[in-house]
């Protein structure tokens, strides 16, 4: 039997015989893992990890926007208790002048709307913005449906190719987690 976890931008699956068991240990490596990637100090708004977890094996996946962060996150979590061996499959986004400014216009335009502001306080605001190649994905966790329209209303005021909408609401992560 599978269990699904998700929170923020982050995804766990477990399994094992005695599943209560399992997913107690499981969520247990989950946060910290999770913990160990938004307090490395050079994850930002603009990175996106994935992690599943089965019996011991961690796979990484996902986006950063450099390769030392990569490497960092892989030394970081392999310290997790619990966590024997680590697979990581994250990638490098490619150097871009256009995906920079990409990347920087709609953060800077979601975080500085009104509605949106709120988001921006602390140390890893909730709202992700991945590009690749011109190609927008919108990550994280806001309050509302009408918080994650406007989110995706305002980065498609930009000149992408394509924008993919992952945010998710507060019920929906909480659902997710229910789920397990």
């Amino acid at each position: 039997m599978f269990g699904r976890m998700t929170a923020v931008a982050f995804v766990i699956l477990a399994s094992s015989a005695p599943v209560w068991a399992a997913d107690r240990e499981n969520l247990e490596i989950f946060r910290d893992v999770q913990k160990q990637v938004l307090q490395y100090p050079h994850f930002t708004i603009f990175d996106s990890v994935h992690t599943e977890i089965d019996n011991g094996v961690l796979t990484l996946t996902g986006k950063v926007t450099m390769p030392y962060k990569r490497t960092d996150i892989d030394r970081r979590v392999r310290k997790v208790a619990g966590v024997e061996t680590v697979q990581n499959h994250i990638e490098v986004l490619p150097v871009s002048q256009f995906d920079n400014e990409l990347r920087y216009s709609i953060a800077r335009a979601i975080y500085r709307h009104p509605s949106l502001q709120m988001y921006a306080i602390g140390v890893n605001p909730p709202i992700h913005v991945i590009v690749e190649r011109g190609r927008v994905t919108l990550e994280g966790v806001v309050n509302s449906n009408l918080d994650r329209v406007l989110a995706r209303s305002i980065a498609s005021s930009f000149p992408a190719f394509e924008i993919t909408n992952e945010l998710k609401t507060e019920a929906e992560a909480r659902e997710e987690l229910e789920k397990l």
